[in-house]
């Protein structure tokens, strides 16, 4: 998205008056009537519906100053996530900051999954490595609290965020500081399902991508053909899990035949690629 200027709207102005205004602001994003919504909701303290009851409320100065400020952003290109703190996740909120990737859509895909195939069997071992805010992990366990539920991430920062979101949902998946699967090896611990959405992105496709101007490297860089994190741990999967154990990775729309053929030839195991709703290679899946 290019900045642009807000047009000048007095202080004094009506939440009508002020989508309008938005509109023009935000008019080289896909959504803009939706950004302003959100956006608005988040300064004004309301739910959707209020703006459209009571287009002639009358914002506060600093409510309108403070509008104005996240149009700003949100023109920048910056993620309404991360201006407004927080992000919807399958069925839960998270709060989000520049520390974590904002969590994706294709993610809740491999949530199902993962709950689709611990229906039958609720008292797992299910390890989220690289956890970054926490989604997967928090989320899990809300809905299989039989199951111990681990979560592994390397950034201080990522593991803060991570245990705070758990603590706001309510829940307590035992969090591991260190890299990969390292932490659960160094505890023997032994895991029936592992569930990953490492960076996945070519190092050198980085710098085009307008993800990389806001959300942290750590999580997007993949590596020289981004499949560096997945390699390195295939390598750990067979210390950390059990045997009959399943694996799920979040992979790139374009990775499918490289993971596959990856897994069979490193594991021994076949593996499928699930499809995202676009028709795209998002998971792949296999046993050990």
């Amino acid at each position: 998205m290019r900045a642009l200027t807000c047009p000048k709207v007095k202080s004094s102005s009506t939440i009508r008056a002020a989508m309008s205004a938005a509109r023009a602001t935000l008019d080289s994003s896909a959504t803009p009537d939706l950004d302003a919504q959100v956006l608005l909701v988040h300064i004004l303290g309301v739910d959707r519906a209020f703006l459209f009851t009571r287009p002639e409320h009358l914002l506060t100065d600093a409510q309108f100053a403070a509008f104005r400020s996240t149009l700003r952003r949100r023109a920048a290109g910056e993620p309404i996530a991360y201006i407004t703190g927080a992000k919807g996740f399958y069925d839960i909120n998270l709060q989000v900051t520049r520390a974590v990737l904002v969590p994706r859509p294709e993610t809740e895909l491999l949530l199902e999954e993962g709950l689709r195939l611990s229906e039958d069997r609720l008292e797992l071992v299910v390890a989220d490595i690289g956890t970054g805010s926490g989604a997967l992990a928090v989320t899990f366990v809300r809905h299989r609290p039989q199951s111990k539920v681990y979560a592994t991430e390397i950034s201080p920062e990522a593991l803060a965020i991570a245990r705070g979101n758990a603590a706001r949902n309510g829940v307590n998946p035992a969090f591991l500081a260190g890299d990969l699967a390292e932490p659960l090896i160094q505890c023997e611990i032994k895991i029936d399902l592992l569930m990953a959405n490492l960076p996945y992105i070519a190092t050198d496709e980085l710098p085009a991508l307008e993800v990389s101007r806001f959300e942290p490297r750590l999580a997007l860089d993949g590596g020289i053909d981004g499949l560096a994190l997945i390699r390195r741990l295939l390598t750990q999967i067979p210390t950390v899990c059990r045997k009959g154990a399943c694996v799920l990775l979040e992979i790139g729309s374009d990775q499918g035949e490289s993971v596959a053929r990856l897994v069979e030839e490193r594991m021994g195991s076949r593996c499928d690629i699930l499809p995202d709703y676009a028709g795209l290679d998002r998971i792949a899946r296999f046993r050990l």
